[in-house]
C-alpha cells in the first residue's frame, strides 16, 4: 500500500430508523475515504447524521447499505477472528468521558481490559503495566490505576478514554465529539494530546465535530455534514478559505474568528 492510498473508505453508507410508526434517515449515501496518517474532521451540527457515521465505522451499529472498506477489505463482512483481528486496528473515543467508563471498575481494569479481551494470554501483571505505560502516554501518574472514575475530572477521564482506545496500538482512532462535554481550556489541553498521541502512534484519525474551530485546529481535511449527507469536502485550508457551499458557508460565518 502506497503512502497516497486510502487506509479506510466507506462507500454509499445509508442508515435509517423507524419511529413512532415514520422512518428517518440519519445517513443517506454517505462517502469518504481517508488516508494513512492523515486527519479527517467530519464536521456538522447535532443532528446531522455525524456520529452514526463514526459508529458505522467501529461496527457498533450496522449500515442498511454500502460499503466499509479496511486496507481494501471488506469490515462489514469480517467474521469471528477476522472481525476481532480488524475491530483491535480500530478503536474510539467516546464524546462522554464518564458515560463511556464503568463506574464499577477501577482505572486499571478499564485500560487492560481491551488487553484482557484482545490478548488472553497475558498475566495481570502484564496487562497491569502496559496500562500504567499508556496512562503516563496521556499524562496520568501511576496511583490513577487503582482509583474509581468519579474521582477524576471531565478531562482526566477523557485522557482515560484515550489510554483505553490506545492500549491495543490501533491504526485508527475515531473521536466522537472528544472535547464537546469539556470547558475550553481542557479542551485545548486533549485536542493537543491528540495530536501529539497521532504523531507518536503513527495514528490515522476521523475528528467528528460540532465545532469548525475544533476541526480547523486538528483536520487535514473536512468532510462536511448536513441531514444525513457530506455537501462538501476538502482540504482544511480550501474549504476554511473558499467554501463552496452555502451551508458550510453559513457554519463558517457563525463563528467569529477560526485560525487558518
Amino acid at each position: 500500500m502506497s503512502e497516497r492510498e486510502a487506509i479506510f473508505e466507506a462507500r454509499n453508507l445509508r442508515k435509517t430508523y423507524k419511529a413512532h410508526g415514520a422512518t428517518h434517515t440519519a445517513v443517506d449515501g454517505v462517502s469518504f475515504s481517508v488516508e494513512r496518517g492523515e486527519t479527517l474532521g467530519i464536521v456538522g451540527e447535532s443532528g446531522c447524521g455525524k456520529t452514526t457515521v463514526a459508529r458505522m465505522a467501529l461496527r457498533l451499529i450496522e449500515p442498511d447499505s454500502g460499503e466499509i472498506l479496511f486496507r481494501g477489505e471488506n469490515w462489514l463482512r469480517a467474521r469471528g477472528s477476522e472481525l476481532r483481528a480488524l475491530r483491535r486496528k480500530i478503536q474510539m473515543v467516546f464524546q462522554d468521558p464518564m458515560g463511556s467508563l464503568n463506574p464499577r471498575h477501577r482505572v486499571g481494569g478499564i485500560v487492560s481490559e481491551p488487553l484482557a479481551i484482545h490478548e488472553p494470554d497475558l498475566s495481570r501483571a502484564v496487562r497491569r503495566e502496559r496500562a500504567a505505560a499508556m496512562l503516563a502516554e496521556v499524562g496520568m501518574a501511576t496511583d490513577a490505576l487503582d482509583r474509581y472514575p468519579h474521582e477524576f475530572s471531565g478531562g482526566q477521564r477523557q485522557r482515560i478514554g484515550i489510554a483505553r482506545a490506545l492500549i491495543l496500538k490501533p491504526e485508527i482512532l475515531v473521536a466522537d465529539e472528544p472535547v464537546s462535554a469539556l470547558d475550553v481550556s481542557v479542551g485545548a489541553q486533549i485536542l493537543e494530546l491528540l495530536a501529539r498521541l497521532q504523531q507518536e502512534f503513527s495514528l490515522t484519525l476521523i475528528l467528528i465535530s460540532h465545532s469548525m474551530p475544533v476541526v480547523a485546529q486538528m483536520a487535514t481535511r473536512v468532510a462536511v455534514m448536513r441531514a444525513g449527507r457530506i455537501v462538501e469536502t476538502g482540504s482544511t485550508d480550501q474549504v476554511l478559505e473558499n467554501p463552496q457551499n452555502e451551508y458550510t458557508q453559513a457554519l463558517l460565518a457563525a463563528v467569529p474568528e477560526i485560525p487558518v
